[in-house]
């Protein structure tokens, strides 16, 4: 009689260490999903903010957290604040209170430059291009009246 209360006793034990298990490898699995889903794209976002603010200079167009649009006049890094002109009225934020920098008309002036640098050169390549089969062909067709 005592073999089969201990027979049975262990496989309790067995079947009740599998179950403790299995929840440490849910909650293994859920911590994994939330690191990836939550926490990794927070810090990532947070590093291109502190990236954002390193970068800020006089005369960038900001959109500020409260949806105030204007342009940095003066940075005060022992203070960690911005003064915004807006329209005229001058104001004085934490660094932390600019939601975006705007890109400037500088920016996209450089990129339609670059393009039409791109363009002509293509255009430069498609003629010399069409002049060598020009002269292939004006090749072709004198060694033809040759023969």
């Amino acid at each position: 009689m005592r073999c089969n209360t201990l027979n049975t006793f262990f496989l309790a034990q067995s079947a009740a260490g599998m179950n403790n298990i299995f929840m440490i490898i849910a909650f293994i699995a859920i911590f994994v999903f939330f690191y990836f889903s939550m926490i990794k794209p927070q810090k990532k976002q947070q590093q291109e903010r502190m990236k954002m603010m390193s970068e800020l200079k006089k005369g960038d167009q900001v959109i500020m957290v409260d949806g105030l649009h204007g342009k940095v006049d003066s940075i005060n890094d022992a203070d960690k604040t911005v003064v915004i002109d807006a329209d005229g009225i001058f104001l004085t934020f934490e660094r932390m209170a600019i939601r975006r920098v705007l890109l400037t008309a500088a920016t996209p002036a450089k990129d339609v430059e670059a393009n039409e640098a791109k363009e002509e050169k293509v255009e430069s390549e498609e003629k010399i291009a069409d002049e060598s089969t020009k002269a292939e062909e004006k090749t072709d067709s004198n060694s033809e009246e040759n023969k």
